[in-house]
C-alpha cells in the first residue's frame, strides 16, 4: 500500500519536471586508438535525465571596482536514484533550449526525488 503511494507521489513530481540536464564529474582514461596516448577526460554521469530547477535565493551582488560579481543557488529536483556528488558541472537545458551550466553541491535524496543545490556564479 505504501509503495504504491510513493510511486504516485513520484510520479506526480515528475510530471513538473520541464528541464533536461547533463552531469559530469570525475575523470576517466581514455586510450586514443590512433596515438595510444592515455588522457584523463571529464567522465559524463548521465545524459538527458528530466529535472526542474527552482530559485533557493535571491542574487547577491559583490561589486568591486571593475567586475559586479553576482551569486545565487537554485535548487534541482531530480530521480532519487542518480549518483550526484559535491562539485559535479550540471548543465541545464530548459524548455526554451536555453542552456545554463552550475556546480552540484551536497545533494538530499527523498523516496520521491532528489534535491541538489546549484551554484552559479557570473559577472554582470
Amino acid at each position: 500500500m505504501l509503495s504504491k503511494a510513493f510511486k504516485q507521489a513520484r510520479k506526480a513530481v515528475e510530471s513538473l519536471y520541464d528541464c533536461t540536464c547533463n552531469i559530469t564529474g570525475g575523470k576517466e582514461k581514455i586510450k586514443d586508438p590512433i596515438t595510444k596516448e592515455t588522457k584523463l577526460v571529464t567522465k559524463v554521469k548521465h545524459k538527458d535525465i528530466k529535472c526542474r530547477i527552482s530559485k533557493q535565493s535571491l542574487s547577491k551582488n559583490t561589486q568591486t571596482d571593475t567586475v559586479n560579481q553576482v551569486v545565487y543557488e537554485l535548487k534541482l529536483f531530480i530521480c532519487p536514484e542518480l549518483d550526484i556528488n559535491q562539485g559535479d558541472i550540471v548543465e541545464v537545458t530548459n524548455k526554451f533550449g536555453e542552456k545554463e551550466t552550475y556546480r552540484a553541491g551536497e545533494g538530499f535524496p527523498y523516496n520521491t526525488h532528489q534535491e541538489v543545490i546549484l551554484s552559479k556564479e557570473d559577472k554582470a
